[in-house]
């Protein structure tokens, strides 16, 4: 009779030596809220505005709401020099917004080709003037709710014409040069323009909106550029808390 084999007692594992969990490590996120927006430091950053710039206004050429409009739309992606230039004899050739609604497209292009996206911006352009012909009795709409409705109109170019052509302070412009010294300035820590403009109307009083918008950019035209701002020269530069200052 064969004999069983005996099994070899297994091995106990020993048990893995106890170490306590330890929380992951998260990288800290901004504030909400930019540190530079203290009251008397915007306040001063305001005073600073008023003093170098008490002038500052829209400087597309203009002589009513509608031509104001038009200029807006023209300014996406170009510069207020170029579209004066265009607008010299644009609004000879095409002076209402029946001129430039029922337009020849093609014709139309070619007039405004120096402003860039030629094609995109004949298409707002009409559109807006249509609507401004049927919708609102051929007068650019003076209320926010409305305006936003015309083709090609965001709220950048809504506060341009509000605020410029009808005196009305519904937000703040945030163009370019808003957008990036309001980074520098430390008024806001957010790269969406409508969340800016939501932090600037937070801390800037009401009554400066316009103004504001108009010193700023005139600010970013003239001093603080985006490649090699001229820091030397800004009246803000003991305020600024860039990080790419020259000085």
């Amino acid at each position: 009779m064969a004999r069983k084999s005996k099994k070899k007692p297994s091995k106990k594992k020993k048990p893995a030596p106890h170490r306590p969990k330890t929380a992951k490590t998260t990288k800290s996120a901004k504030p909400a809220h930019a540190a530079g927006t203290d009251p008397k430091r915007v306040a001063a950053i305001l005073a600073k505005l008023d003093e170098a710039y008490g002038n500052a206004t829209c400087e597309l050429r203009h002589e009513n709401a509608f031509q104001l409009l038009i200029s807006t739309i023209l300014s996406a992606q170009c510069t207020d020099v170029r579209v004066n230039l265009v607008a010299e004899t644009l609004y000879k050739k095409y002076p209402d917004p029946k001129a430039f609604a029922y337009a020849t497209p093609g014709e139309l292009e070619q007039d405004i080709r120096p402003t860039g996206f030629f094609r995109n911006k004949t298409r707002s352009v009409m559109g807006a003037s249509k609507a401004i012909i049927e919708q609102f009795g051929g007068q650019v709409p003076r209320t926010m709710e409305e305006i936003l409705t015309l083709p090609g109109v965001a709220r950048k170019t809504a506060n341009v014409v509000l605020g410029t052509a009808y005196g009305i302070a519904s937000g703040v412009v945030v163009d370019t040069h808003v957008l990036r010294l309001s980074n520098r300035l430390d008024l806001s820590r957010n790269e969406d323009a409508k969340k800016v403009e939501q932090d600037l109307m937070n801390i800037i009083p009401h009554e400066k909106w316009i103004q504001f918008s108009h010193q700023l950019i005139w600010h970013g035209r003239r001093i603080c550029h985006a490649r090699k701002p001229k820091c030397i020269e800004c009246n803000m530069e003991s305020l600024c808390y860039a990080k790419d200052k020259t000085i």
